[in-house]
C-alpha cells in the first residue's frame, strides 16, 4: 500500500504544516530517566512537523522516527535491558502495538480538527498505520482445526450473557461442526471484521464480580467487622459458596466454569520433583504454603462461628484450592465507576484465549480493557489491532513469565515469549590483588539473561547477551576497553569474560539433565507440563552456553 502511494507523489499544495504531538514519557515513570537518555542519544523528539506538500515517501518516513519515539516511550524494564545500542525495534509485539496505537488515536484526533489539505497527509499516515497494524502478529496459529468437542456450555454463558445486556461482535469457537482451535479449549473468533479501535465485546457492570456485589451478600455480613479478612478473600469465599447456590445470578456462569483448573498450583509430587532446582518449583511451592496457611487460618474457624454461611461440605480445602485457581486465572483489574480499582472476575471475557505479548506471533487483539465506561456503564474490549470475520481473538493477559502463566493460568505459551527471563544475583565488587574488595559502580544494578536467538546482534561486542550485564562483567574483571585497546588486548579480555560467563550458566546447565527412563506420552498432565517448562529453561541455558563456547572459539 505504502508504495502505491508513493507514486502520487506530492500530496499538496502551499507551505502549511501540521504539528503532531505525542506524549514524552511520564514523569511517574520509573524508566523515564533511562528512556530520555535515549532521546538524546538518538535525537528523538515528541514533536513533529508534517508538510502538507511533503510526498508520501517523506511523509512515511516521518511516520518511521514517530514510531521510534513512541517505541521507546513504551519500552518495559526487560525492553530496555536487552536493547542494543543501534536497536530502534521492534522490540516487541506488546510494544508495537502499544506504539502504533498511540499514533492511531493521534492520527484520529488530528483528522476531526484539520482542513481538507492537512486531512490529506493525515489520512495516509493512518493508513499506513492500520497496515503496520495488521501486520503485528499475523500467523497461521490463528486458523481453526477440528476436532470432537462439545462446548453447548460456553454457547448457553454466551446467551446468558447476551440476555444480560453483553454486546459482542464475537462467538464461541467452537460451533458446529465443532471446531475448536489449536491447542486451546476454548476461545472466541470474529463473527464480523472488526477494525484497529472498534469494540469487540461490552459487558454490563452489572455482570461484574466486584467488591460492589459483595457487600450486598451474606459472606460481607458476616465478615465486615474482621480487621485480618481483606475483601479480595472474602470474594474468594463469596465464589465457593455461590459456586453451589442454585438461585444464583451466576448459575450459568459458575457451570461453565472447569471441574479443575490444573494450574501449578495443583502440581502433584512427580511435577514438583521434576522441576526441582528451577525457579518455577520456588514459585509454587510458596504460592502452595501461602494457600494453606491461609485456609488454616479461616478454617474451621468460620465454620464453627456460622455455620449457616460457611458448611463444612462446601468450605474443604479442595473446593478452596478451586477458587483460588479460578480468581487467579479469570480475575481482571478493573477501574469500576465508583473510580475504584478492583480485582473482579468478568463473565464471558474469560472465554477468550490468551496471547503473550512475544517477539514473534501470535499477537493479541486485545491489550487494553481496564476501565468501566461511566456514560455507558459497561465494560469495553477495543481492538488493538484488526481481527477478520472467523480469526480467533486474543487477549492478553499481561507481561508475565512462563513460571507465572503455568504457576497461575495453567498453561505454557507456544513460541518466543520476550519476558522469559533467568535472574542474576551478581557481586558488584572485584577483588584486588591485596585480596581487598573494591567496589565496581555500573549504572545496573540488576541483571537477567534471555534466549539469545531474540537478540539481534549475535557478534562482538555482545556475542548475543545483553550489553548490561557484559559492561558489568568487564568492569569487575578489569576487562574494560576503549578505541586504544590493542585488538589483540580486546580478543584475551572478552575470553575472560565469557569464560566467566560459562562457569555461571554450564552448572545450571547441567543441574537440569533430563532422566533417560522418562516417558513422556504416558506422563499426567502436571508432569508433561512440567517438562515443557524445563525444556524452556534448557534452551534458555543452552543458548547462552553455545554462543558463549562459539565466541570464544572464534576470538
Amino acid at each position: 500500500m505504502a508504495a502505491a502511494a508513493a507514486e502520487a507523489g506530492k500530496l499538496g499544495t502551499g507551505g502549511e504544516a501540521v504539528e503532531v504531538h505525542l506524549p514524552p514519557p511520564s514523569e511517574e515513570d520509573p524508566l523515564r530517566h533511562d528512556k530520555k537518555r535515549l532521546f538524546e542519544r538518538r535525537n528523538l523528539s515528541c514533536v513533529f512537523q508534517v508538510a502538507t506538500s511533503c510526498s508520501v515517501a517523506d511523509a512515511l518516513k516521518l511516520l518511521d522516527r514517530m514510531i521510534e519515539a513512541t517505541r521507546v516511550v513504551h519500552m518495559d524494564e526487560p525492553e530496555l535491558y536487552f536493547a542494543g545500542e543501534d536497536d530502534t525495534g521492534p522490540f516487541s509485539a506488546r510494544n508495537e502495538l502499544e506504539s502504533l496505537n498511540l499514533l492511531f488515536k493521534t492520527m484520529s484526533k488530528l483528522l476531526q480538527n484539520s482542513n481538507n489539505v492537512a486531512k490529506e497527509v493525515l489520512q495516509i499516515l493512518k493508513d499506513e498505520i492500520v497496515v503496520r497494524l495488521r501486520s503485528v502478529g499475523n500467523t497461521d496459529d490463528a486458523q481453526m482445526i477440528v476436532e470432537t468437542q462439545n462446548h453447548n456450555t460456553e454457547d448457553s454463558l454466551l446467551k446468558w450473557g447476551e440476555n444480560h445486556g453483553v454486546k459482542s461482535k464475537l462467538q464461541i469457537a467452537c460451533k458446529p461442526p465443532d471446531m475448536i482451535f489449536q491447542g486451546a479449549g476454548r476461545g472466541m473468533l470474529a463473527s464480523q471484521s472488526i477494525g484497529v479501535g472498534d469494540i469487540a465485546l461490552e459487558i454490563p457492570e452489572s455482570l461484574i464480580i466486584s467488591e460492589e456485589l459483595l457487600c450486598q451478600s451474606e459472606v460481607f455480613l458476616a465478615l465486615k467487622d474482621f480487621s485480618n479478612i481483606t475483601n479480595e478473600t472474602m470474594l474468594l469465599l463469596w465464589s465457593m459458596r455461590e459456586r453451589y447456590n442454585l438461585s444464583s445470578k451466576f448459575k450459568t456462569y459458575f457451570e461453565t466454569l472447569p471441574a479443575n483448573f490444573n494450574t501449578g498450583l495443583s502440581f502433584g509430587i512427580d511435577a514438583l520433583a521434576t522441576l526441582e532446582g528451577t525457579l518455577l518449583f520456588d514459585e509454587i511451592m510458596q504460592a502452595k504454603q501461602h494457600l494453606r496457611q491461609q485456609y488454616d487460618e479461616l478454617f474451621p474457624l468460620l465454620c464453627t462461628n456460622f455455620p449457616e454461611i460457611f458448611k463444612k461440605d462446601v468450605y474443604t480445602w479442595d473446593n478452596f484450592l478451586w477458587a483460588c485457581e479460578l480468581w487467579y486465572s479469570n480475575s481482571m483489574m478493573i477501574v469500576l465507576s465508583s473510580g475504584k480499582l478492583s480485582t473482579c472476575l468478568v463473565p464471558v471475557a474469560g472465554l477468550l484465549n490468551h496471547s503473550v505479548c512475544r517477539s514473534i506471533p501470535v499477537s493479541p487483539h486485545i491489550l487494553n480493557y481496564g476501565r468501566v465506561d461511566e456514560a455507558t456503564k459497561s465494560l469495553k474490549f477495543p481492538l488493538s489491532r484488526p481481527c477478520d470475520t472467523g480469526e480467533q481473538c486474543f487477549l492478553s493477559y499481561g507481561k508475565h513469565p512462563g513460571s507465572h502463566l503455568i504457576t497461575f493460568y495453567g498453561f505454557l505459551p507456544r513460541g518466543d515469549n520476550p519476558y522469559d527471563v533467568i535472574p542474576l544475583d551478581l557481586d558488584t565488587s572485584a577483588d584486588e590483588e591485596d585480596g581487598t574488595a573494591q567496589s565496581v559502580s555500573t549504572s545496573q544494578t540488576t541483571h537477567m539473561v534471555r534466549g539469545t536467538w531474540l537478540s539481534r546482534s549475535g557478534g562482538f561486542p555482545t556475542y548475543g547477551l545483553p550489553q548490561p550485564l557484559l559492561s558489568h562483567l568487564r568492569a569487575v574483571l578489569g576487562c574494560d576497553f576503549d578505541e586504544s585497546t590493542p585488538e589483540a588486548d580486546i580478543k584475551e579480555n572478552d575470553k575472560v569474560v565469557l569464560g566467566t560467563v560459562l562457569s555461571i550458566f554450564n552448572p545450571m546447565l547441567e543441574a537440569l539433565h533430563e532422566p533417560d527412563d522418562l516417558d513422556r506420552e504416558n506422563a499426567s498432565w502436571d508432569v508433561k507440563l512440567a517438562l515443557e517448562y524445563k525444556d524452556l529453561q534448557r534452551r534458555i541455558l543452552r543458548s547462552i552456553v553455545t554462543s558463549c563456547s562459539s565466541a570464544m572459539e572464534n576470538a
